[in-house]
């Protein structure tokens, strides 16, 4: 987990992304994907942010989550 929230914390912002964004996690995860070449997290962050206009703990959230499933074994 990133250092800016706890575990129960995050679970609630990605529960709640759908309902605020009115998109599902899979989108954003492809939004991540197909979006601009950025390495660190902070500047995905930003990214998401500026392009998406998403507040910064659900942007923070996504980034997290997103790096979680890229480095699990398939």
């Amino acid at each position: 987990m990133s250092g800016h929230h706890s575990t129960e914390t995050h679970q609630n912002l990605l529960e709640r992304i759908p309902e605020v964004t009115g998109r599902q996690l899979p989108h954003w995860f492809e939004a991540l994907d197909n979006g601009p070449a950025l390495l660190r997290f902070e500047e995905r962050v930003t990214w998401l942010k500026d392009e998406h206009d998403l507040p910064h703990g659900y942007a923070s959230a996504l980034v997290h989550e997103h790096d979680k499933k890229r480095t699990r074994p398939v």
